[in-house]
């Protein structure tokens, strides 16, 4: 069974709730939802248009805050930061890969997979090795210098898998991360990331199709703002491994 609420947990949301304006009305986009992620988890995330994933994702990322209720990341009660503090959050603790990639065109893969480590005061030399060992750990050593364009959609991912990487983050957030790619491409993008679990990361896969969420170890789903079913997902699609 998923674990229950523990106050060790990476990821504790307890009681959390999300209320946004429409015109005159309140949404209510999330509703006294609690939730706990361990370290080493691969959780998929479900759930329809509407049905609160998205704002979860937002909040788990530290790109938006809670209308009420708590979530501590790493021990830390993050509810509250200002902008500047979640900002520092994001940037060391979270290792974000979005369906549109999010690369910048004019710069290599490698320089691509730098960017995180922009803002550290790591050497120039560090900050090189950290990116070219991210891209090992994907696979693409041999498209270190070949910029965006001259990829295919399946390795534009890849690199925004080492940037995601490259600060050793506490969790890896992946929102719709195979929502662009052709069926080949999404099943070699998930083997990665079951890989990266294996190796001990924290993934957090964010989606609506069953298939992405099949390679996962525990499926939490939402509907209407609240959790409806919370399992370990027992068979691993296509690989019969567990």
């Amino acid at each position: 069974m998923p674990q229950e609420q523990d106050p060790h947990a990476i990821i504790k949301i307890t009681e959390l709730s999300k209320v946004y304006m429409q015109g005159d009305h309140d949404v209510h986009a999330l509703r006294n939802v609690s939730l706990s992620v361990f370290s080493n988890e691969f959780v998929a995330i479900m759930g329809q248009s509407g049905s609160g994933k998205s704002t979860m994702m937002n909040i788990l990322g530290c790109l938006d805050k809670p209308t009420s209720g708590h979530y501590s990341l790493d021990g830390m009660d993050v509810s509250r930061l200002k902008d500047n503090d979640l900002a520092s959050i994001r940037n060391l603790k979270i290792g974000f890969v979005f369906q549109s990639f999010n690369l910048l065109p004019k710069l290599t893969a490698l320089e691509n997979v730098e960017l995180p480590m922009m803002y550290s005061a790591k050497p120039r030399a560090l900050r090189r090795k950290a990116a070219l060992y991210a891209l090992e750990k994907v696979g693409l050593e041999d498209r270190v210098k070949h910029r965006p364009n001259e990829l295919s959609g399946g390795q534009r991912q890849r690199v925004a898998i080492a940037r995601a990487l490259v600060n050793t983050p506490s969790i890896i957030l992946a929102d719709e991360p195979t929502g662009n790619l052709d069926s080949q491409s999404s099943l070699e993008i998930m083997e990665i990331f079951r890989n990266l679990h294996a190796q001990g990361a924290t993934i957090i896969v964010v989606t609506h199709e069953p298939e992405v969420a099949a390679h996962t170890r525990r499926i939490v789903t939402f509907r209407d703002g609240v959790i409806v079913s919370d399992t370990v997902n027992s068979v691993e699609n296509g690989s019969g491994r567990i």
